[in-house]
């Protein structure tokens, strides 16, 4: 592993494991306030997975678990090794919790197999197990074995530590009070690896995390980042087209690779990973969290959230930030995302009047006396401060929809009109006009749209100058009518705030950018047309034939401002943020051959509608 595969690995690992914050611990010593004891931890069936507990060294009283389980490392291990900050965050650190971390089954120093997105097995017998069953396992040792712990248990984990979180849900242990998913990974169709069927090519680099097995309980990587031997992703991405090239890097041994390969359509191999469906009578009270500009894991905090109100009658509250992807962890003052400021302090905040609360109150107060947090705590993107609503999504709206029309206009009537474009997989539209490497993409999801909105092969509609606010919240339903002259076409749907001309720049707005005139990228998604009507059945399109794609984009709560506009833009590539679509229909895309890419061109219709749902003035 060269250096700069090393930085990269360890910036990752850095964020993933020990979610560091900005904040200044330097008054608070570890040390000087808990103890830590490594025990190896009996599951059902024998296998022993490597716990580290964290206990106040204060013994006069007793004390509440929170956990955390994850395939990112416990570290660090060894007898006075310890971490610098413990918890969902300091105020709990500092308070006093017994905080707890595991490596999951198969990982780092724990036995067993891994297997990525463990499908849950229902009604288990004897030592079949699960995520369920070992985390069941887990909670059933510490209470028993753990010195002055108050019999009350609480999880929280972001991204993967998130879907074990979510995974504690089902079947839970009676101990297990308190759950705070945050930005949880939920179905790896729908986040992250794909999105509505469309392979995230950002992320394969990730594959080499989940993809090997290791031999025994290790203290040490077993596995390398693949270098691209260069710093343009978007070359090197378009050098190794079709994806089929990208098995120099990755081997038979790469279990994920392979499975990705052999499982393009949303198979039982799938929908047996998801976690959503399994959410059926929840007893813990859950605290779902997410980022309003999470590249990664935007589908699932609203989809665990959505399910859990249906389904369960425990108290279940949504809190969604103008944050990136596990912004809320850390604290850097200014709370921005790429070039757009938020507000100062924001993380703190969300720590000190909701996370804290919200494990206090379950775990240390038994859930008596009032919690005054609202049930979704959704900050409006547009306005830069808070909205509490009593639902989500609120029902004081209105719909309000849009149609696509001549001239670059949105509409407020259908028209019979249409707009073409040449879709070249050649040449295909980046996905943030930025010539560098990344792990995964963040600053892309309020990046400038310019660049896009001037490409041939970019449709754009937009309002006029808005008289007033419009606020949108919830939802946005893209109702397509299209055609293509070939028989497979991704569809790409992004809604814009295109700022005014005298907005001034924030001190985060790169230097060769301007926000007069800024495109901000409100809400984004793809549909791979292939599923268009099932995802586990895919199907071509008729050449030239009118046909519908609806494509619901992730919720917003965003505030269109007076004297901005709104914009939508359409179309078909997306690179390398996802894989190239032949436009020639195969029945495997990681299985293409170079000559099924071709040039084609793609129709969008007058009548194509984009639904939102407004706030009533």
């Amino acid at each position: 592993m060269n250096f700069y595969q090393r930085s990269l690995l360890y910036t990752f690992l850095l964020f993933i494991v020990f979610h560091v914050t900005a904040q200044n611990n330097s008054d608070y010593n570890i040390k000087d306030h808990y103890t830590k004891t490594e025990v190896d931890i009996p599951m059902r069936d024998g296998t022993k997975l490597h716990t580290t507990i964290y206990s106040p060294k204060d013994t006069s009283q007793e004390y509440p678990m929170i956990m955390q389980r994850t395939p990112y490392s416990s570290r660090p291990y060894g007898e006075g090794q310890m971490r610098s900050k413990i918890g969902p965050n300091e105020y709990l650190m500092k308070e006093g919790n017994i905080i707890v971390y595991q490596d999951v089954r198969g990982r780092w120093m724990s036995e067993g197999k891994y297997d990525n997105m463990r499908a849950y097995i229902p009604n288990k017998k004897g030592k079949q197990f699960d995520e369920s069953s070992d985390t069941y396992d887990t909670i059933d040792w510490l209470v028993k074995n753990v010195d002055n712990n108050n019999g009350n248990v609480g999880m929280w984990g972001i991204s993967y530590p998130g879907f074990y979180s979510v995974y504690s849900l089902v079947d839970s242990h009676p101990a297990l009070k308190a759950v705070s998913p945050q930005a949880g990974i939920s179905d790896f169709f729908f986040d992250d690896f794909h999105h509505n069927g469309a392979y995230l090519l950002s992320y394969w680099r990730a594959t080499a995390l989940f993809g090997y097995q290791k031999d025994a309980p290790t203290t040490e990587s077993w596995y390398e980042l693949p270098g691209l031997g260069t710093q343009d992703q978007y070359q090197f991405f378009l050098d190794h087209t079709p994806l089929s090239s990208l098995d120099e890097y990755y081997k038979e041994d790469n279990e994920f690779w392979q499975q990705l390969k052999d499982h393009p359509n949303y198979d039982e191999f799938w929908e047996s990973r998801g976690i959503i469906q399994h959410l059926e009578d929840v007893k813990p009270a859950v605290m779902v969290v997410g980022g309003l500009f999470d590249a990664e894991d935007l589908y699932g905090p609203f989809n665990e959230y959505k399910k859990i109100e249906k389904t369960s009658n425990t108290y279940n509250i949504l809190v969604y930030g103008p944050w990136s992807h596990g912004d809320w962890a850390r604290e850097s003052g200014r709370q921005a995302v790429g070039n757009v400021y938020f507000g100062d302090s924001i993380s703190t905040r969300f720590q000190q009047d909701y996370e804290t609360k919200f494990f206090n109150h379950f775990l240390k107060q038994n859930g008596k006396g009032a919690l005054d947090l609202a049930e979704a705590h959704m900050y409006d993107t547009g306005k830069r401060e808070w909205t509490d609503y009593n639902q989500w999504p609120p029902k004081n709206t209105v719909s309000k929809t849009f149609y696509l029309g001549e001239n670059q206009e949105l509409t407020t009537q259908p028209e019979d009109s249409k707009q073409e474009f040449v879709s070249d997989p050649e040449k295909p539209v980046s996905y943030n006009n930025e010539i560098k490497t990344v792990f995964t993409p963040r600053e892309y999801m309020t990046g400038d749209q310019r660049f896009a909105a001037r490409r041939p092969d970019v449709l754009v509609y937009e309002t006029e100058v808005l008289d007033g606010d419009l606020s949108v919240v919830g939802e946005i339903e893209a109702m397509l009518k299209v055609a293509t002259t070939g028989s497979a076409a991704d569809w790409v749907v992004k809604v814009i705030d295109v700022y005014p001309p005298d907005a001034e720049n924030y001190p985060e707005t790169m230097d060769h950018l301007k926000m007069s005139n800024y495109h901000m990228m409100v809400r984004s998604e793809v549909m791979r047309g292939r599923f268009r009507n099932d995802f586990s059945k895919p199907e071509p399109f008729e050449p030239n034939k009118k046909t519908d794609v609806n494509i619901t984009l992730q919720g917003v709560n965003h505030t269109f401002k007076k004297g901005h506009k709104m914009q939508i833009q359409i179309q078909s590539t997306w690179f390398p943020l996802i894989d190239l679509n032949p436009q020639t229909y195969v029945d495997n895309i990681f299985k293409a051959e170079k000559e099924d890419f071709q040039k084609q061109t793609h129709t969008v219709f007058g009548d194509s509608a984009i639904k939102f749902s407004v706030l009533k003035k």
